[in-house]
């Protein structure tokens, strides 16, 4: 029997410290292949495969395309690009974003269960949102072991948290004690693997760009909702497994609903930003109306464009008192 020889790390928010005190504390002899990904804007250059290097017994490195697995190597997503594995090779592949973010979590861990089924191990670490939660459920799904950092002892706690709340986890402890625990299940052997349902599969082939939905015959799963896609516009298709429920459009943009709840309210604070800087720019058009009508004695004009310029200066501040109560919306958490 084949051991649990296949580690997907997810991480977002206080993440680069996290993975480095893991990393530092897995054995030297480490039977098994780690792939990490971390939340990174997508324009830097990570230095987080040196990081993890430095820090621990294993080698970390960025993989290309194609590139084949190793057992006691790191591989790191970089930035802009989701990082998926096959049998047997890593693929590098700048698929649809998955909650406005590339590389994904939950794309990590789709791809692995998919591939190796019960040898797969999934981690989820400190982050914001829920990335990483759908992850876990597939890898369960498909026999495979799921493990969550304790949400008290991590820097960020939503992402352990909503993962946490879906009642499919496996062990919670520690960021300090992961590394042992890992230790030891990649030296057990691995369950029987299950196939995961077909919507799980279509949706790593989207992410791989193995094929795009509107110039092929494959149908994006789920079913057609009323909810727009904050990306492109287009209709957000309901996908339920597991009684989970999330989003993907035609396009492939796909949301778990903190995440579509997040960039709908990115959407809303973009949209309320833009009128108001557009009543800021009227008032300024409206007061020089205004001294010209004055200058030259065009009373009524005068006191026209007075009033609308009051008129902009109470909707600026209804549009920053708008933007103010958006950004307190507590969104981060599982409701």
């Amino acid at each position: 029997m084949p051991l649990k020889d296949i580690v997907v790390i997810g991480a977002s928010a206080g993440g680069v410290e996290a993975l480095q005190r893991l990393c530092a504390s897995l054995p030297a002899e480490f039977p098994a292949a780690v792939f990490v990904v971390q939340h990174l804007s997508p324009s830097t250059r990570s230095l987080l495969p040196q990081l993890l290097s430095r820090v621990g017994p294993l080698d970390a490195h960025s993989p290309v395309d194609g590139e084949a697995i190793e057992a006691g190597k790191i591989y790191v997503a970089a930035p802009d690009h989701h990082m998926l594995v096959r049998s047997g090779k890593v693929l590098m592949r700048r698929g649809p974003h998955e909650n406005r973010t590339r590389p994904a979590v939950n794309a990590l861990f789709r791809s692995a269960a998919s591939a190796y089924g019960g040898r797969v191990i999934g981690v989820v670490l400190t982050g914001l949102l829920d990335d990483g939660t759908d992850g876990l459920i597939a890898i369960k799904a498909a026999g495979g072991i799921s493990v969550v950092q304790d949400p008290d002892d991590a820097q960020w706690p939503s992402m352990p948290k909503n993962a946490l709340a879906r009642d499919h986890v496996d062990h919670t402890l520690p960021l300090d004690d992961l590394g042992a625990l890992l230790g030891r299940l990649v030296r057990e052997e691995a369950g029987v693997g299950i196939p995961l349902p077909y919507e799980y599969v279509v949706e790593d082939r989207m992410a791989a760009q193995e094929f795009s939905v509107i110039d092929s015959d494959i149908i994006t799963p789920g079913q057609p909702s009323h909810i727009s896609c904050p990306d492109c516009g287009g209709v957000l298709n309901e996908i339920t497994i597991e009684n989970e429920l999330r989003f993907r459009c035609q396009v492939g943009h796909a949301f778990t609903p903190l995440g579509l709840a997040a960039a709908q309210s990115d959407e809303l604070e973009r949209a309320l930003s833009v009128a108001a800087r557009t009543h800021r720019d009227r008032i300024k058009l409206f007061t020089q109306m205004h001294d010209s009508a004055h200058a030259r004695g065009l009373f009524h004009a005068e006191k026209r464009w007075l009033d609308a310029s009051r008129e902009s200066e109470e909707m600026v501040a209804v549009l920053e008192r708008a933007m103010t109560s958006l950004r307190r919306q507590p969104i981060d958490d599982e409701a």
